[in-house]
């Protein structure tokens, strides 16, 4: 039996996961366990968490796996830093923080507390992209495909394109720092305000509401070139002349400024985070979503060029750009995309184990990714301490019961925490830590904002649709189990589905199949059989937080927020009417 962990660390998305003969057996990211939204240090809580779930012990481990490597690109970096001799200091700084990873060994024993006499592993520096790739191809069920994985940066890289097959993946093309479509997009979200780490969400459901003022100013900030696109630096604080980002004592990521004064000469002052946003920043959002998939389907067609393939891995933080990865099926030759839930960089945890177990170990087991549920799972009896020690009423059901229970309440209109099962791997609640709610009713995103989820009432909610329905209610086929892709939803299930139909008539859309999610699915279909609709508002089951993880994080959000009712494994729960721990039918 081969074991292989994989961390990304000492940056956001701090994570861990465990390959075990080279399958994925559990995968956490930090943030659910330290509850430090976008956790930037090292994922001590994660990997031991990952470990007893696969039932192992340290010395357990053969490998450990990071997706990073300080020696790739060494050339380029060289290049760049001599060209730029006065800012030297800060290039040398940037890599500081994570010259710890070099001795995994000596780090893990640290930070986990463990007996070095314990580890006897091999460690591996898997560069960055590389990583990014492996972990998008090798959970598809793919022999073949191209790959593309696009981010801020990592190990001096921006873009890579690869051609995968079998084993391998063979890199075709990189473009380096500073040209970076992540870069342009945190640029000018934190321009409009929106400068936190994980904003991009935000102003990508914002753009919508905007108009094409600026779209043609925005060519003057990048251009596109044959081998991919070149940034305007005038636009930006030039690299290397700051720290670019910080991690913080408590393992925040923060942001050194990006734009520069030019910005503020060509658009203005720049929007303080909490003021009123102005048409103006809506046209910059919708000019930066517009600009941004013009340059993403540009790179797609460059791999198309170099991979003539008709399938797609794709990883990357940019990789979570939904409205881009909807419109690929469209603009460019390829039918099918397979994209890593975890894009960011967590993903990179989960991608640097697979390219071991695939690349170096040569384990010849390819695994296929069907759905994303690798996290902690809690067993009735946990559950049941948590509800005894809040004193919270619940009654006991069956499955046919607790279904039925279910859909009445979201017919009438009611919002339902559901936590079941295993907990998601990746940003996107998908059936078992989700908010539900009826897709339908009018002002449903209202009563979300105001009671529970506190959210910008310009951004969106996601429709969780029955995959052999998805066609009728949408205008592509093609399916999306992560909740990555967005598509118009047809004219005549517009005003049905008023609570998930964003001002731009699509949706963000998680497809479910049955085989994926038995009861998430079944939930959906006793929906349908009871309102007509085949779909149900999926949000993420927290309040201003990383999405619930524990039973107790779960029920401390229904207690503390105005949600109806709480679905917890077995468990019913409403805010008034039932006696404490009762059981059987209501």
């Amino acid at each position: 039996m081969s074991v292989i962990l994989g961390i990304n660390a000492f940056h956001a998305g701090a994570a861990a996961a465990i390959v075990v003969d080279g399958k994925p057996v559990a995968a956490i990211a930090e943030e659910r366990l330290n509850r430090v939204k976008y956790y930037a240090a090292f994922p001590k809580r994660s990997i031991q968490r990952c470990l007893d779930m696969a039932g192992l012990r340290f010395r357990d481990i053969d490998a450990v796996a990071v997706g990073r490597d300080r020696s790739a690109n060494r050339a380029k970096k060289l290049q760049f830093a001599l060209s730029q001799p006065t800012k030297l200091l800060n290039l040398a700084r940037f890599g500081k923080p994570r010259r710890v990873l070099d001795d995994l060994e000596a780090l893990v024993a640290q930070e986990c507390d463990v007996d070095p006499a314990e580890l006897r592993f091999t460690q591996h520096h898997i560069e960055h992209h590389i990583a990014h790739t492996a972990s998008a191809f090798y959970i598809s069920p793919w022999e073949r495909a191209a790959g593309l994985t696009v981010d801020g940066s990592g190990d001096f890289c921006s873009v890579m394109m690869s051609e995968c097959e079998g084993e391998e993946i063979r890199v075709k093309h990189r473009i380096y720092i500073p040209h970076s479509l992540g870069t342009l997009y945190t640029m000018i979200c934190e321009f409009i305000g929106y400068g936190k780490y994980g904003d991009e969400g935000k102003v990508m459901g914002l753009a919508p509401l905007g108009r094409d003022t600026f779209v043609d100013t925005f060519a003057d900030m990048i251009e596109l070139v044959p081998d991919g696109f070149r940034l305007n630096p005038s636009f930006f604080v030039p690299f290397g002349s700051n720290q670019g980002m910080r991690i913080t004592a408590e393992g925040k990521m923060v942001f050194d400024r990006h734009y520069s004064q030019q910005m503020e000469d060509r658009f203005g002052a720049a929007r303080r985070r909490h003021a009123e946003i102005r048409e103006r920043d809506q046209d910059l959002a919708f000019a930066l979503q517009q600009t941004f998939e013009r340059a993403y389907m540009h790179l797609v067609h460059i791999l198309h060029r170099m991979v003539p393939q008709e399938r797609l891995a794709l990883a990357g933080g940019c990789a979570l750009n939904s409205c881009a990865n909807g419109k690929i099926f469209e603009q460019t030759p390829f039918r099918e995309t397979c994209i890593q839930p975890a894009a960011g960089d967590d993903g990179l945890a989960l991608g640097a184990a697979l390219y071991v177990s695939n690349v170096l170990l040569k384990e010849g087991r390819r695994w296929e990714m069907t759905d994303a549920y690798l996290g902690p799972e809690y067993s009735e009896a946990e559950i049941r301490a948590a509800l005894d020690e809040r004193r919270i009423a619940y009654t006991r059901l069956e499955r046919e019961p607790l279904l039925r229970e279910t859909v009445e309440e979201l017919e009438r209109g009611n919002v339902v925490g559901w936590y079941q099962g295993r907990m998601e791997w990746g940003p996107r609640a998908l059936g078992n830590r989700s908010i539900l709610t009826h897709p339908g009713l009018p002002g449903m995103k209202d009563v979300l904002n105001a009671r529970i989820k506190h959210r910008e009432p310009f951004r969106p909610f996601a429709p969780s649709v029955l995959a052999e329905r998805q066609t009728a209610i949408f205008e592509h086929d093609h399916p999306s189990p992560f909740m990555l892709h967005v598509y118009k939803i047809r004219p005549q299930w517009r005003e049905r589905l008023s609570a998930v139909c964003h001002v731009d008539d699509t949706g963000r859309l998680q497809s479910v199949k049955r085989d994926e999610n038995p009861l998430y699915y079944d939930l959906i279909r006793a929906f349908e059989a009871r309102t007509g609709l085949p779909v149900l508002l999926n949000t993420s089951f927290n309040e201003n937080e990383p999405i619930v993880q524990h039973p107790a994080e779960a029920l401390d959000c229904f207690l503390r927020t105005k949600m109806d009712i709480l679905v917890i494994g077995p468990f019913f729960c409403r805010k008034s009417g039932a006696a404490l721990a009762s059981d059987g039918a209501p």
